[in-house]
């Protein structure tokens, strides 16, 4: 007959063998260098400007994790895809009034959450401590200028309200109390227009902003016209063929006076001294592939300006009348293979 199972003994068998498998996880724990491993300041006083030497976050040189394999190789697939990031709070650290303190890293970063989620230990890191830097931001009215996008000052910029308040730091003197709004070109085109909305900002240190609560309006005054009337004469015309085109027709202008004549444009003396030297032809005519489909028929065809680059990107010069380029007549003639050696491509 069969005896009743000994419960007492299984659950002991069960304990043990959890107890095997506790310890086989643990005997097989690693450790793993983590590399450059950023700290973030979070911002959770707004009344607070917390940095690591003036800068929002700061790299370390490694951390050494300790852990069973399983999870060191679910760290080691996460790093493949992202960084290892640790947010600091200088809140939760008691760091709330202003001063210079010393962070011991290794206490800081073994309580961190993330790494604890992982089910990692921090064993060791580099360096072992940081600087922490906080100082108190008081509210003050500033005056809001307006710069361009290499922060040179954009003149005549009426802004409104002119003053807005924001959190600074209080040992700022009245010389830095001053809000920028940053234009970039299009909006500078944009505001000479109408108003545009835009928020100021100050600059804590090198990479840090903090805006103000309150938008301001920017207009701007009509763009003065840099650009001068000149008389332009063409001394001679460029005509480029396709290669395929190239030894096999010469091109003959039918109204070269028209097109040599004198042209206007508009420009800065700059640009207009630039495009009188330059060793290129002033325009030229471009010959395509299927200008052959009309044989020895004279056709016509808008030239190209040979304007320098440069001041074109720059707004600086420009026909005067961009709908009425002078326009050449011309044929095509064929080059007999007796002439082709004779009469240069182009």
């Amino acid at each position: 007959m069969m005896g009743k199972p000994k419960y007492g003994k299984i659950v002991i068998v069960v304990f043990i063998t959890i107890l095997i498998w506790i310890w086989s996880d643990l005997a097989l724990d690693e450790d793993f260098t983590v590399s450059n491993v950023e700290i973030n300041i979070v911002k959770s006083n707004p009344q607070l400007w917390v940095s690591f030497d003036d800068a929002p976050s700061v790299t370390i040189e490694q951390i050494v994790l300790k852990g069973p394999l399983r999870k060191i190789a679910n760290i080691r697939r996460k790093l493949e895809e992202e960084r290892l990031e640790i947010d600091f709070d200088a809140t939760k650290e008691k760091m709330n009034e202003p001063a210079s303190y010393p962070l011991p890293l290794l206490p800081f970063l073994k309580k961190d959450e993330e790494i604890r989620r992982l089910g990692l230990k921090v064993e060791s890191c580099k360096p072992e401590t940081l600087s922490v830097k906080v100082v108190r931001l008081v509210s003050r009215p500033l005056d809001v200028k307006c710069v361009d996008e290499d922060g040179n000052p954009i003149g005549g910029a009426t802004v409104d309200p002119a003053q807005v308040d924001m959190l600074v730091p209080e040992d700022w003197g009245q010389e830095k109390r001053i809000a920028e709004v940053m234009l970039t070109r299009r909006e500078i085109e944009q505001a000479r227009g109408s108003p545009i909305e835009e928020t100021p900002y100050i600059r804590l240190a090198a990479g840090q902003t903090r805006q103000a609560t309150q938008s301001v309006e920017v207009t701007l005054p009509p763009e003065p016209d840099r650009l001068s009337n000149y008389t332009i004469k063409a001394p001679t015309l460029g005509i480029s063929l396709s290669p395929t085109l190239q030894g096999k027709y010469y091109v003959e202008v039918t109204n070269p006076e028209e097109v040599l004549s004198f042209f206007a444009i508009r420009a800065t003396p700059e640009a207009e001294r630039a495009y009188r030297q330059q060793t290129i032809p002033r325009m030229t005519l471009y010959i395509l592939d299927k200008d052959t489909e009309k044989g020895l028929e004279e056709q016509s065809k808008k030239v190209v300006y040979n304007f320098p680059p440069e001041f074109v990107r720059k707004g600086e010069i420009e026909l005067k009348n961009p709908q009425q380029p002078a326009e050449a007549k011309f044929m095509l003639i064929p080059i007999s293979s007796t002439e082709a050696s004779k009469v240069p491509p182009g």
